[in-house]
C-alpha cells in the first residue's frame, strides 16, 4: 500500500519580492555572532537577521533566548510582511536551488520534508543536539509560525531526480543574488506538474534521506510539529505544521571541508616530550610549510612554529564506521592518551576551526599564545556521513563542515 505522507511535498514559500532579495538575503543565524550580527545589520532593514538574529534590534542586555528576542523577530517578520518586502507564493511548489562558488556547483530541490519520517529515522540523523540549542528554535519557530531557516538534507545520487531538475533549470532563474561571502544563489520556481509529480514520487521511492547540516533546526521543528498535533483535535498529517523546511542535494555534489582542532596546552608535558610520545604511534616528520592532509590517517600538526606531518605507524581498519573516522582516530590516538581531553563536547581545551578559514587561522591562533598545538585533517567523506547514519551511530562533535552555506531569508515556510 502507498504511503499516503510523502517523503517530501510542495509548499508555498515566503520570498522576498522579485528584486528585494539582495536586500533580505543573510547568512545562516548559528555561523554569526551577535556582534557580527548587528555589523553586517547595519543600514540594511531589510536584512533576515532582523528576523533570525533580532536581538540584534534590542538592548545588549537582552539575550537571544529571551522572550523579548522572539517577539521582537515575529514584529521584524510581520513588519516585511506588511511593507511587501517579503510575499508568499499563491500555490504549492518546489524551488530548484543552485549554490555556485569559484568552481564548485551543486543543484538542488527545496521542499518541506516529512516530520513522520523524520521521527521513524526515514531520514537519518548523524550527530548529537543540545537541548538548549533546540528549545531555542522551538521557541523561535513557533513564535513566528514559521521554519526560517532551512535543513540541509542529501540523497544517494539518482539520475532520475537530477535530470528532472536539469530540465527545470534550463531557463533563465527567478533569483540570482551574490552574497556577501561570493556564493551565487539562484532559485528557479518549479511550478508545473510535469516536474512536481515525478520529482515527489522518485523522493518517496527512497528507502531514505540523510541530515547534513541543521540537526537542532529538524529536531526543533519535529517538535513544534508534535505538540501542534497534539494540540489539534482535528489534525490530519496534511497540516504544515507536519513538515520541514528542507534543501535536498544529491550526495555526489556536495562539498565537504576539513574540520580543525586547537588544544590550549599538552597535558603539562614539554613539547619534546609530546613529540616522543606521539612517535609510538606515529611517523612523524618535520615539514617548512603549513600542511593540509592529502589522504585519510595523515594529520597536520602545528607546535612551536614548526609545521608536521603525522602518519600513522600502523594503518587502521575498522568495520565500526565511527571509529575509522579521522576525527575519532585523532580523539583515541592523541587527544584523550596524551593530551586528556574525554570529552570535546564540554572540554574548554580544544576549539575547532572550519577549514573555510585555512592553515593560516590555525598558526595564528596557536602563535598568539592562547593554544599549544593545532591537527589539521583531512576532510570527512560524504559516503562515511552517510555510514554512520546507516549505522544508527552519531559522529564526534564538529566532524563535518560544508561549504558553500545555504542563505536564510530565500525561502521560508509558513506554517498555517
Amino acid at each position: 500500500m502507498e504511503k499516503l505522507v510523502p517523503l517530501i511535498k510542495p509548499f508555498a514559500g515566503l520570498r522576498p519580492k522579485q528584486g528585494r532579495e539582495g536586500d533580505v538575503i543573510a547568512p545562516p543565524y548559528d555561523v554569526v555572532s551577535r556582534v557580527e550580527a548587528k555589523d553586517m545589520a547595519v543600514n540594511k532593514p531589510w536584512s533576515f537577521l532582523h528576523i533570525s538574529r533580532p536581538e540584534i534590534d534590542l538592548p545588549d542586555s537582552v539575550l537571544n533566548t529571551d522572550s523579548e528576542a522572539y517577539t521582537k523577530g515575529l514584529g521584524n517578520l510581520k513588519k516585511m510582511i506588511d511593507e511587501g518586502v517579503l510575499e508568499r507564493d499563491e500555490g504549492s511548489f518546489y524551488y530548484a536551488y543552485r549554490l555556485t562558488v569559484d568552481d564548485h556547483s551543486q543543484l538542488g530541490i527545496v521542499a518541506t520534508a516529512s516530520i513522520e519520517d523524520y521521527q521513524s529515522n526515514r531520514i537519518k540523523k548523524h550527530e548529537h543536539t543540545r537541548i538548549e540549542k533546540e528549545n531555542d528554535r522551538v521557541k523561535q519557530i513557533d513564535t513566528l509560525n514559521a521554519q526560517t531557516g532551512p535543513v540541509f538534507l542529501i540523497y544517494k545520487s539518482t539520475d532520475k531526480i537530477e535530470n528532472l531538475l536539469k530540465v527545470a533549470v534550463d531557463r533563465e532563474a527567478d533569483v540570482k543574488v551574490i552574497a556577501d561571502d561570493g556564493v551565487r544563489h539562484e532559485i528557479w520556481v518549479v511550478r508545473e506538474n510535469a516536474f512536481i509529480e515525478p520529482l515527489t514520487e522518485n523522493f518517496n521511492s527512497m528507502k531514505s534521506i540523510y541530515v547534513a547540516d541543521g540537526h537542532h533546526r529538524s529536531a526543533a521543528a519535529s517538535r513544534v510539529g508534535l505538540q501542534r498535533k497534539e494540540n489539534n483535535p482535528n489534525h490530519t498529517g496534511e497540516e504544515n505544521y507536519n513538515f520541514f523546511l528542507s534543501v535536498i542535494f544529491p550526495h555526489n555534489q556536495v562539498k565537504l571541508l576539513d574540520y580543525n582542532r586547537l588544544v590550549r596546552d599538552l597535558n603539562g608535558k614539554s613539547n619534546e616530550d609530546f613529540l616522543d610520545l606521539l612517535k609510538k604511534n606515529f611517523n612523524v616528520r618535520s615539514i617548512g610549510k603549513r600542511y593540509k592532509p592529502l589522504r585519510k590517517q595523515e594529520f597536520g600538526m602545528y607546535l612551536d612554529k614548526q609545521w608536521f606531518v603525522l602518519n600513522l605507524k600502523i594503518p587502521q581498519k575498522s568495520k565500526d564506521p565511527v571509529a575509522d573516522l579521522d576525527v575519532s582516530i585523532l580523539a583515541d590516538c592523541i587527544l584523550e592518551p596524551l593530551l586528556g581531553i574525554t570529552d570535546p563536547r564540554i572540554d574548554e581545551r580544544i576549539d575547532f576551526v572550519g577549514g573555510i578559514r585555512g592553515m593560516e587561522e590555525l598558526e595564528k591562533r596557536v602563535d598568539s599564545g592562547k593554544w599549544s598545538v593545532a591537527f589539521s585533517l583531512f576532510p570527512t567523506s560524504v559516503e562515511a556521513l552517510m555510514a554512520v547514519a546507516d549505522a544508527g551511530d552519531v559522529m564526534p562533535p564538529k566532524s563535518t563542515w560544508f561549504e558553500p552555506k545555504l542563505a536564510d531569508g530565500l525561502i521560508s515556510h509558513m506554517l498555517d
